[in-house]
């Protein structure tokens, strides 16, 4: 194991004992923190979820990976089939993609109408806010990789046995529609972002920073005891807040 590596793991064994305090600050507080994860395709929501919550404790911690809509869910009002997966008190969630399909995959793949999108935008601040007002902290993340990176990472998916049930039709439109998913996320963050419900984007092309900083920026924005800021130092390369007055490309 490299010099690099080494130090990566002994961070990320410090930033596991982290969490678990901050955990034990929500159980004991009975807050409820909703963390929603979204991204372009392979840019590693599997694994960040999986290292967030590796050493939380499986009965206040769930994941929600958002599926395709039933035919009856697909009838009712768009946010419906969220709400039920909500933190209630001492529970911490995290969402695999979120009510933000629709800004995403379901735009550019053409699976609503163009009224449902409109709607769909008309409708999210308020969502959110009343989900804010109801005393959920939220934390919106987008993990973002380039086009060649995203490339690499699809190919090697066909190859891996133990990957192979990511595998969708949607991975090839995810390179042939790359330039519209760029369109779709900076119109979702321009329509989206608010000082109450900032997204924060994360540079995933090396995915162990990219885990390493995003925990360290999720830990440096929540309230537990005994916080050890000393090893949440985030690198401004790898996570930015979103802000209107720049592109991103």
């Amino acid at each position: 194991m490299s010099k690099e590596k080494e130090n990566e793991k002994q961070e990320l064994c410090k930033l596991w004992i982290e969490l678990v305090k901050f955990q034990n600050t929500l159980i004991k507080k009975e807050e409820k923190v909703l963390l929603i994860l979204e991204g372009r395709d392979s840019a590693g929501k599997d694994g960040m979820i999986r290292t967030i919550t590796r050493h939380l404790s499986p009965r206040e911690t769930r994941v929600f990976a958002v599926s395709k809509p039933t035919d009856k869910e697909a009838k009712e009002w768009y946010f419906q089939r969220f709400v039920p997966h909500l933190p209630a008190p001492c529970e911490f969630v995290l969402f695999n993609r979120s009510w933000y399909n629709r800004a995403g995959v379901e735009r550019v793949m053409g699976f609503c109408t163009k009224k449902e999108y409109e709607q769909f935008y008309e409708d999210v601040i308020y969502f959110e806010n009343l989900l804010l007002n109801a005393g959920i902290k939220m934390f919106k993340f987008y993990l973002d990789i380039d086009k060649k990176e995203q490339e690499k990472r699809l190919e090697s998916r066909k190859k891996d046995p133990l990957k192979q049930w990511k595998e969708s039709p949607v991975d090839d439109a995810a390179i042939k529609h790359f330039d519209d998913y760029t369109q779709s996320r900076n119109e979702m963050f321009e329509r989206t972002h608010t000082p109450q419900s900032p997204w924060v984007i994360v540079n995933a092309n090396d995915k162990h920073k990219a885990r390493l900083n995003l925990i360290k920026y999720f830990l440096l924005n929540v309230d537990y005891k005994e916080k050890n800021e000393k090893i949440l130092n985030v690198d401004p390369n790898i996570v930015v807040v979103y802000n209107k007055n720049f592109f991103i490309k």
